[in-house]
């Protein structure tokens, strides 16, 4: 998951000047190339489409191994749980709105959908895992391709809590939000002295009066909010356990943390906080959801977080838009753009300005009227916005900004080509500095296109670890030296970009 390119504003410019500045866009945030590699399905939030966070199960399968807290059971026993092919056919291709499917996982083990045909707005969820059993849940129909990919695709696991608190077999981790380029995926988060919550944890309880039961598919309805007494209902899933099934210790059911005390939430004041941003600035539960940290509790006053989660966010959301800001400037207008598009508007009506003034003096432009050096400014202003705008228009100006791009990313391969190609390993290779006319080029694209320059750094090291087998710490260490060397960008405003747009794998760990 990256968000499309905003358009550079032009509020405030006036309307003689006005044009539609296309930014270069690149739906995902990677790389556009012709035969690039498989986009990331990215919370630099993917918007179109569920991300597992926001995918609620309603209901826990009767046999599964590791049951979701507060919800109910429902009664499986039509599901083939052995034999996934069957599954599928419960759903694909048997009527209008079923739908069902199956696939292998590459370390092994499977994983099953199939709408519910008898109550057809739910879908059976099935995942079995070579060593740690299985995991049966129901859930809405419409979130079958969601958990489909993250279960085969979204390597963070395969049993999700507390809002995508997820656990690999071993270890738990904070949701996947804060994006690494250089390995297309996420920076795993692991949570500190997290404790793995067993079904005979819970069962060890003390238990109550209340009454469970299982539930059947036909009538069933999601609740509404977490079953009270649920302990019971786990009692009664563990009186159902079939001779041989699963050890009751080895069972998952929920993850204690201190993170996740529900004193220690914030509430969106606490996160606008962490984040440095004004409450009015921070996106609303009610219209602007995915563009939240995905909640670890819901209560009557609205999402909470855990404050690992909210720095995590931070961290994504600085990293998304603070390239922008950080190399933004001020408009003869009035209004914020990049530095680059500024500094080209800037010269070309110093330009502009100087030929009118020569027009003035020598007379021979009869158009013009003589003036003062103000008015000329302002006309030049005026004329010189639109060949600036064409020149930093990366869509279809004079100058094409995704051709640069790629230009710049095989210009540095190459560099790290003729480094790695007389040396057998990998980690011998002593990297050169990239040479100073690239990191101009650098300069030059990044000050038009700031907030594409994560992606630029992050194709550079992805590209570099895949070509060549090179760690990205040692490549972003080789971007920062090189960057250090030979930019024209302040020290100061330099290291704050480098922090911010290169992969969390390629920072070093004094981030120098």
């Amino acid at each position: 998951m990256g968000q499309q390119a905003a358009r550079p504003s032009t509020r405030g410019i006036p309307a003689a000047i006005r044009v539609v500045l296309r930014a270069e866009v690149d739906a995902a945030g990677w790389n556009r190339r012709a035969g690039a590699r498989s986009a990331l399905v990215a919370r630099e939030p993917q918007k179109e489409g569920t991300f597992v966070s926001m995918i609620q199960p309603v209901a826990n399968g009767l046999r599964t191994d590791h049951p979701v807290p507060g919800l109910p059971f429902i009664n499986d026993e039509r599901l083939l749980l052995d034999n996934p092919d069957a599954i599928e056919r419960t759903g694909r291709n048997q009527g209008e709105g079923l739908w069902g499917r199956t696939d292998r996982l590459p370390g092994g083990g499977w994983v099953a959908f199939t709408t519910e045909t008898k109550n057809r707005d739910y879908a059976w969820a099935v995942h079995q895992h070579p060593e740690h059993g299985r995991t049966v849940l129901l859930i809405h129909d419409k979130d079958m391709s969601g958990l489909h990919h993250e279960w085969m695709y979204g390597n963070n696991g395969f049993l999700y809590r507390h809002g995508g608190y997820w656990w690999d077999g071993i270890r738990w981790y904070r949701p996947q939000q804060v994006v690494d380029r250089a390995y297309e995926g996420y920076d795993a988060r692991p949570v500190e002295d997290a404790v793995t919550v067993t079904a005979i944890d819970v069962l060890a309880r003390p238990a109550t009066s209340h009454t469970a039961r299982v539930v059947k598919i036909a009538d069933f309805t999601a609740p509404e909010g977490p079953l009270p007494h649920w302990r019971e209902h786990l009692a009664l899933w563990a009186s159902h356990r079939k001779p041989g099934s699963r050890p009751l210790d080895q069972c998952m059911i929920d993850l204690q943390a201190p993170e996740l005390d529900p004193a220690r939430l914030v509430d969106r004041a606490g996160l606008a906080q962490i984040a440095e941003l004004k409450l009015e600035d921070l996106p609303h539960p009610k219209h602007g959801r995915k563009d939240l940290p995905p909640p670890q509790d819901e209560t009557a006053e609205g999402p909470r977080w855990s404050r690992p989660v909210a720095r995590d966010w931070a961290e994504q959301y600085r990293r998304t838009h603070g390239p922008e800001k950080l190399l933004s400037a001020t408009t003869a207008f009035g209004t914020e753009q990049p530095r680059g598009l500024v500094e080209d508007h800037n010269r070309l009506t110093k330009i502009i300005t100087d030929s009118l003034e020569d027009a003035e003096e020598s007379k021979k432009n009869r158009l013009f009227t003589r003036g003062s050096s103000t008015k000329r400014e302002g006309q030049a202003a005026h004329l010189a916005w639109w060949p600036a705008v064409a020149i930093n228009d990366g869509t279809d100006g004079f100058i094409p900004l995704d051709a640069v791009r790629t230009t710049i990313v095989e210009a540095v391969l190459g560099g790290l080509a003729r480094d790695a190609e007389d040396v057998d390993d990998s980690k011998d290779v002593l990297l050169g500095d990239i040479r100073s006319d690239v990191v101009r080029l650098i300069d030059w694209y990044i000050l038009r296109e700031p907030r594409l320059a994560p992606a630029l750094f992050g194709e550079i090291c992805l590209d570099a670890r895949v070509r060549f087998g090179l760690d990205p710490k040692d490549v972003g260490a080789l971007l920062r030296r090189s960057l250090h060397l030979d930019s024209g960008l302040e020290r100061q405003t330099l290291n704050a970009l480098l922090d911010l747009a290169l992969p969390p794998s390629a920072q070093s760990p004094d981030g120098r």
